[in-house]
């Protein structure tokens, strides 16, 4: 009796322990649900059909409105690590500004992105860096804390309120 018992605790502790090492998976950005975006043809669809097959996109380019882009990401995170990107699609279509009509459906995936290196350093900005004793006494003959009796108007004060 206490065999099966202590072989049901050891399995369920075995299970649990276990579970937490299964990868979480995350979908992201635009799902093919009935059409993919490598399905539609240049020369034969235009900005309102695909607008209807794909539905809006995820982002259109900032120097030319003709290019729609549609963005997927799958990553995978198994416990406490960081989350890995195992999938990436990216589908850049073109669009002839006179007639609408596709010209080119471009498809990326992962490969195709370049890795670079990021320079984590801070910029330095303009200006002069005060000191811990004048951030102490910076403010130090500027005035009261309390608003005059003639700050009607002014931010931050209520109308028709007067401190006496």
């Amino acid at each position: 009796m206490y065999r099966k018992a202590a072989l049901a605790a050891a399995a369920a502790i075995v299970m649990t322990t276990t579970g937490g090492c299964m990868p979480m998976t995350n979908y992201s950005g635009f799902q093919a649900i009935e059409v993919n975006p490598a399905d539609i043809k240049s020369g034969e669809d235009t900005k309102s059909t695909v607008m209807g097959k794909l539905g809006s996109p995820s982002a259109k380019s900032t120097f030319d409105p003709n290019i729609w882009f549609y963005m997927s990401q799958v990553t995978d995170r198994v416990a406490f690590y960081q989350p890995r990107v195992a999938e990436r699609n990216i589908f850049a279509i073109t669009f002839d500004p006179a007639t609408e009509q596709v010209l080119t459906v471009k498809a990326y995936t992962l490969r195709d992105g370049k890795v670079f290196a990021y320079n984590s350093r801070e910029t330095p900005t303009r200006g002069r860096e005060l000191s811990v004793l004048e951030q102490l006494l910076g403010n130090v003959g500027r005035g009261g804390m309390l608003p005059r009796d003639d700050a009607e108007g002014v931010p931050g004060s209520r109308p028709g309120d007067r401190r006496e």
